[in-house]
């Protein structure tokens, strides 16, 4: 089996070493995930790596169990703004049929535009769920299909694993706790 550091270290790993390195990690409490982090794509071959951060993806941040603000991206000032999800809802449904555009310039051109599709509301909570045989953090959208499930990489960084209805292969992400708390959120 692969572990997380190796599959670091390689650049990727296919759908089942990801799964079999999820399995194989610690579960999350809910009080563990507090705060903000920053979030980078953990490539599997899914249409989804690499795609927000073309788009200036910074992470999430979880206020409390409650208010959830699953999308915070960069804004072109430095600063960060919560994006609400909804805007996603088109992409979604065809993730699995259409190829997700990638480049800098539709990232920037995004960017000029975020303040369209923001939001200072929650638009996630998270709850204790069971998936693949653990009980674990697991933050569900309000709008959208999608459950991420959390494991425990170590107390500052998780592996996450979304969830998304209809979709066979999961999207994996990796989350690492920012200790400044996201200075600059508009």
């Amino acid at each position: 089996m692969t572990t997380f550091l190796e599959a670091v270290t390689i650049g990727n790993a296919s759908p089942t070493e990801a799964l079999e390195i999820f399995d194989s990690l610690d579960t999350v409490d809910v009080s563990e995930l507090i705060g903000a982090w920053r979030g980078e794509s953990f490539p599997t071959g899914h249409p989804l790596d690499h795609a927000l951060e073309a788009y200036h993806w910074y992470g999430k941040r979880f206020e409390n169990a409650e208010q959830v603000h699953p999308l915070v991206f960069k804004t072109i000032g430095g600063g960060t703004t919560n994006v609400n999800p909804l805007w996603a809802l088109p992409i979604v449904q065809w993730l699995d049929r259409l190829p997700m555009p990638k480049s800098k310039a539709g990232g920037r051109i995004f960017q000029l535009g975020v303040g369209l599709v923001s939001t200072k509301r929650s638009c996630a909570r998270l709850r204790l769920t069971h998936y693949r045989g653990k009980v674990s953090a697991t933050m569900i959208y309000d709008t959208l299909p999608i459950n991420d499930i959390f494991r425990k990489i170590n107390d500052n960084t998780v592996l996450g694993l979304m969830d998304l209805k209809g979709v066979n292969q999961p999207f994996f992400f990796v989350l690492h706790r920012d200790r400044s708390e996201l200075g600059g959120q508009k």
